[in-house]
């Protein structure tokens, strides 16, 4: 399915928490029953007792959307493929009088079928109305059948939930003398009620005599357990316990992670499954941008990720990152040693070589040009080991130290600066600290939340060009309905640097360039060693409008302003470079797409499409 469904799980338990986890569900205030597909042979099944979150979440699995969902070892999938308007059910439960309220979709106009996602909606459509004319023949004189006029709106369009129950509301209406009739006296309606809440009651909240993890693969049971802070003899406690769960799916081991509490023996046994991905135990991430100018001038991006998680059961993991573009090359390599489980601290050593070829420009031009004066390769290569340490459920920090190499190259020279070709090199050892703090909704495109990253790095010893660096940024969202605001700065610095005035080294590793990084430029265009930088952005969910082939769409705009340097004595100087972008964009089934195009002063243009995270 497109969507695992883990989310709306984790909600129906929270709704359902009063009630145990393997309730006869005859027994519940209200009498329920709810239909699901056996997805292996077809036949209908209903689910009369067991889980009443797993049992609704079964039930709202739609093909090809919700991922199938398990209920007693058996596979399901949505029950309206079966009978969406199960009337006989009603009927099997002792129900007299039958009110049905049929919501079934209409068949769209193919010619509107444009998305993978359009097409199944209509076959499920198809599928659900076949057995929706057998079901209303069951309906006799007394019963009542409501269909609410639902327009254009489908069982798919979840951000038009509240227009569904006006309509539903509506149709109500249109019958109310019908529903009238069937109303209970006043004195017989509140001792009903007052029956109910009583019968409520006796559900009280559960302590948990025992704790089960049940775990599938290579993940130990123990790493599951780090997580979930309930202990034996707690209340139990739905919602306490799947934000902790949440946080574990966070990891990207599962697939799935889930909890029930069952009695048993007399017990209360909260339940943890963990089911690992079924696609792995090796993983790829991929991220492909691409931009040109109007005057033919055109730059790529191209980034692999490779994730080898749980080689051993101790929990050791290899990453490595790649990223092949129009001026840069680097492969990055790292292994993530856990120590002290409890408190989630990783050793990681690493290893990196990059080459880029960099863009001179000069600092002193009054209008700051955008034609290179000169261009340098630089080469780099380290080796390191940090300390992870995890900041709660707000980031973490990072310290180590490394050996870096850095080397220079003239790479092509214009005008009179061509008599001026160089190579240098620094070598130094290097401590550094990285803390990360992040509380967004979303990487690419976040409605609400902060992050900061601030990365310091301290040379020791070395040749006598050394040279130290800090680097931070910060961004923060916020929304009010489909309307959001990120404000964006940046800035670093190298200092403490012993190098000659009218040297050029350093690391020049602070860049500038690409989508939200000065759109209208090729992605890292302009590079130095100081850097200043600031972005307003406006984000527009478009609700109404999907584009094929994604699950939501973000209509933007920007407004940005920086500038990188390459000496001390010019970093704040101005005039900075701006410019200003137009995006349409949202995430997809294999990750964020974005398409755009932007503007600078003195003419500069720039088109660009993004596919896959940037990472």
């Amino acid at each position: 399915g497109l969507v695992q469904g883990n989310r709306l799980l984790a909600l129906l338990q929270d709704w359902t928490a009063p009630w145990p986890g393997d309730i006869d569900f005859d027994k519940l205030p209200i009498p329920f029953r709810t239909i699901a597909t056996d997805l292996s042979s077809g036949a209908p099944v209903v689910l009369e007792k067991g889980s009443l979150p797993r049992a609704i979440r079964a039930s709202a699995a739609v093909p090809g959307l919700f991922a199938p969902f398990k209920v007693d070892g058996r596979t399901l999938v949505d029950g309206g493929l079966v009978s969406n308007l199960p009337v006989q059910m009603a009927r099997d439960m002792g129900a007299d009088i039958v009110i049905a309220v049929n919501v079934a979709s209409p068949l769209d106009d193919p010619s509107n079928l444009d998305s993978p996602a359009a097409v199944t909606q209509q076959m499920v459509t198809i599928l659900m109305n076949q057995n929706l004319a057998a079901q209303k023949a069951l309906l006799g004189q007394r019963d009542v059948l409501l269909e609410p006029d639902l327009g254009d709106l489908s069982f798919t369009d979840f951000s038009n939930a509240r227009r569904g129950v006006q309509l539903g509301y509506t149709a109500a209406e249109g019958i109310a003398p019908r529903l009238a009739a069937l109303a209970l006296p006043p004195d017989a309606w509140d001792q009903y009620i007052a029956a109910r809440e009583t019968h409520s009651a006796r559900f009280e909240p559960k302590r948990i005599d025992a704790i089960e993890i049940h775990a599938s693969g290579r993940i130990p049971p123990a790493y599951i357990k780090q997580y979930l802070r309930t202990r034996e003899g707690d209340t139990y406690d739905a919602e306490a316990i799947n934000r902790d769960l949440s946080q574990l799916s966070t990891t990207g081991n599962f697939e799935s992670v889930t909890q029930d509490v069952v009695t048993e023996n007399g017990r209360s046994v909260l339940k943890i499954d963990a089911q690992e991905k079924s696609w792995g135990p090796q993983f790829l991430l991929f991220g492909f941008g691409m931009s040109t100018t109007f005057d033919g001038k055109g730059a790529f991006n191209l980034q692999l990720g490779h994730r080898y998680p749980w080689l051993t059961q101790s929990g050791l993991e290899w990453r490595n990152d790649i990223v092949l573009g129009s001026t840069q090359a680097k492969w990055h390599t790292e292994l993530r040693q856990p120590v002290l489980d409890r408190l989630g601290f990783y050793i990681a050593p690493y290893l990196e070589y990059g080459r880029k070829h960099v863009d001179i420009y000069p600092d002193s031009s009054p209008t700051r040009s955008t034609t290179p004066l000169t261009a340098v390769r630089v080469d780099t290569a380290l080796a390191g080991v940090d300390l992870g340490l995890p900041i709660g459920r707000l980031g973490e920090f990072r310290v180590g130290a490394n050996y870096q190499q850095v080397r220079y190259y003239s790479d092509y020279l214009i005008g009179a600066a061509s008599n001026g070709k160089f190579s240098a090199s620094v070598q130094q050892p290097v401590v550094r600290a990285e803390l990360t703090i992040d509380q967004l909704d979303d990487p690419l495109f976040p409605r609400k939340g902060y992050y900061f990253n601030a990365v310091n790095q301290l040379s020791f010893g070395g040749t006598d060009n050394s040279f130290d660096d800090v680097h931070g940024k910060a961004l923060w969202a916020g929304s009010y309905g489909r309307h959001t605001l990120n404000l964006a700065a940046e800035g670093a610095m190298t200092y403490n640097d012993h190098r000659t005035s009218g040297s050029v080294s350093g690391g020049l590793g602070f860049t500038l360039g690409g989508f939200q990084r000065l759109s209208a430029y090729a992605p890292d265009q302009f590079s130095g060693n100081y850097l200043l930088y600031g972005r307003i952005t406006y984000l527009n969910d478009l609700r109404e409008f999907v584009l094929p082939g994604l699950r939501t769409t973000v209509f933007g705009s920007s407004l940005e302003v920086g500038d990188v340097w390459l000496r001390r004595r010019n970093f704040g100087s101005g005039p900075y470079k701006s410019s200003a972008s137009l995006f349409i964009g949202g995430n997809s089934v294999i990750g964020p797409l974005y398409f755009g195009v932007a503007a600078a002063p003195q003419g500069v243009w720039n088109i660009y499409l993004q596919l896959g995270r940037v990472f």
